[in-house]
C-alpha cells in the first residue's frame, strides 16, 4: 500500500478558490483515486473520484461546477481543485487509493488513506 500525504488546505473566505494536492509515495498509475471529506461527528462524504486513465472522473452532486479532480501520475499526485467555496465546504480532506482501476464512491473501495488537510471556510 501507498502512503498518501495531503497538503494545501488553509482558512478560506466563501467564494474563493483552493487546490489540495495528495502526494503518493509509490506508483498509483493502475488504480483509482478519490478525495473524501469529513466533518466531526458526521460520516466520511465522497468528493470525487478519478479512474485509474484519469480520463473519467465522479463528482459529488454537492459540488458539481464548482470542484473537479486530476491526477499526475508522473508525479504521483492527485489533485482536487476547488472554486467558489462555501461555508459547507469546511471539513477534513482526505486522499484515497482505490483497490482497483474503476472509480468508486464507496470508502471501503479504497486500501489507503492520507492523515487529511483540513480546509475552514469563512464567510
Amino acid at each position: 500500500q501507498v502512503q498518501l500525504e495531503e497538503s494545501g488546505g488553509g482558512l478560506m473566505r466563501e467564494g474563493e478558490r483552493l487546490r489540495l494536492s495528495c502526494v503518493a509515495s509509490g506508483r498509483i498509475n493502475t488504480v483509482a483515486m478519490a478525495w473524501f471529506r469529513q466533518v466531526p461527528g458526521q460520516d466520511r462524504e465522497f468528493v470525487a473520484a478519478i479512474d485509474w486513465t484519469g480520463s473519467s472522473d465522479r463528482i459529488a452532486n454537492s459540488v458539481k461546477g464548482r470542484f473537479s479532480i486530476s491526477r499526475n501520475d508522473n508525479r504521483n499526485t492527485l489533485y482536487l481543485f476547488m472554486t467558489n467555496l462555501k461555508s459547507e465546504d469546511a471539513a477534513m480532506y482526505y486522499c484515497a487509493a482505490g483497490r482497483s482501476g474503476a472509480m468508486s464512491d464507496n470508502p471501503t473501495d479504497f486500501a489507503s488513506w492520507g492523515q487529511g488537510t483540513r480546509v475552514s471556510v469563512s464567510s
